[in-house]
């Protein structure tokens, strides 16, 4: 059954690719030492929405009990689309580094002090086609799927479709400290989109499954937009690993430089941690 927060398509996709801009450098406030709490200013959170992310996956709690229809696995929905955060918007396990709580804040895997100057050195000299991300950085990506029957594309719209108008959607996430280590970091061509169809559903070549079981929960579409007094409406199953993978920068580079069906050339801000238990949803 469809829950109170349904919306039209083109509302939804309205909002959700609000979710993904970042504010421009004058709007960004200046960085500070400890995580932003909006929780004690219960009167302003949005709690007339569903359950909020991004979170700590280690907090099993949440009062936000908006039901709705958890998404299937990953295999069983079409890959939509495919962006980076920088840092991890979530918190967890392998990424725990706080960071600061403005839109390029956020969280680091926690093995960034242990890097090489070599694997700290960017071999395009910081004009590579990937921006936003460098040696050193956190970054979090999302594969995101639906159940519509849509083509990849760019932005969250590509997840929405005319007569889809409530999609099942899930993220597919992963977070990565970008390194310059071809030999040994994942190389990000080969998890991202070529083409694949398995079972009549399109999928990224891979999925990292080697990074501990991911955590499921209800939540919503994340990105700098959004705070605990704005809120976004949208429906989303979480799939969020817990500990830290690494990736080649060169990989990046070469993803936006040979183009993508996303028009992904950079990496995107994040939103700040959802902390009020009245936004976030338990964790089973």
């Amino acid at each position: 059954m469809r829950n109170k927060f349904i919306i039209s398509t083109a509302a939804i996709a309205a909002l959700a690719l609000a979710g993904c801009k970042g504010k421009t450098e004058a709007e960004t406030s200046k960085p500070v030492d400890t995580p932003k709490s909006e929780a004690s200013a219960s009167a302003d959170l949005c709690t007339d929405m569903g359950p909020q992310t991004p979170r700590d996956i280690t907090f099993k709690g949440g009062k936000n009990m908006t039901k709705f229809p958890m998404a299937p696995n990953y295999r069983k929905l079409n890959l939509c689309n495919i962006h980076t955060h920088t840092n991890a918007e979530h918190k967890g396990p392998g990424f725990s580094t706080f960071v600061n709580n403005t839109d390029s804040g956020g969280y680091a895997c926690n093995d960034t002090d242990t890097l090489t100057d070599a694997q700290l050195t960017d071999p395009s000299g910081g004009k590579g086609a990937y921006k936003g991300v460098k040696p050193g950085d956190t970054i979090e990506v999302h594969w995101v799927h639906t159940s519509c029957d849509i083509t990849p594309g760019p932005t969250l719209g590509a997840c929405l479709a005319d007569g889809c108008d409530d999609p099942l959607l899930r993220v597919e996430t992963q977070v990565f400290l970008v390194v310059n280590d071809p030999d040994n970091a994942y190389d990000f061509t080969e998890l991202a989109y070529g083409g694949t169809q398995r079972n009549g559903f399109h999928q990224a070549k891979k999925i990292p499954n080697d990074t501990g079981k991911p955590v499921v929960f209800r939540g919503s579409t994340t990105g700098p937009s959004y705070t605990q007094s704005v809120c976004s409406p949208m429906k989303v199953t979480w799939s969020v690993r817990p500990q830290c993978a690494r990736v080649d920068i060169s990989s990046l580079h070469k993803w936006a430089a040979e183009g993508n069906v996303f028009n992904e050339t950079k990496s995107h801000g994040v939103r700040q941690l959802v902390t009020a238990p009245e936004l976030i949803s338990p964790i089973r």
